[in-house]
């Protein structure tokens, strides 16, 4: 398989936007946004996630075949998170002492 090597500027790119997300993620634990906290970090963990699969794992530049199991690992984990999601919020809490 030949694939186009990526530049070290692409790597290098890629890295200042992960520490970049690492920032924000931090900054997300400590600024009370209460509701909305878990979200944001989904999605930024999502974003990240995603950075590594096509840069770092070469998802990129791989074949079609590849990019379809890349997507159906992805959608998987999608399905895994919304159960979890539905699980947790349909429970009956009972209410604080």
């Amino acid at each position: 398989m030949n694939h186009a090597a990526i530049q070290p500027r692409t790597y290098l790119v890629v890295y200042i936007v992960l520490l970049v997300l690492l920032v924000f993620t931090i900054a997300g634990a400590y600024i009370p946004i209460h509701v909305l906290a878990t979200v944001v970090a989904f999605v930024i963990a999502t974003i990240k996630a995603i950075l590594i699969v096509l840069y770092f794992m070469h998802v990129k530049e791989s074949s079609t075949l590849v990019r379809v199991f890349g997507g159906a690992g992805l959608l998987w984990l999608g399905i895994l998170i919304a159960g979890t999601l539905h699980d947790y919020l349909a429970r009956g809490w009972p209410p604080p002492p």
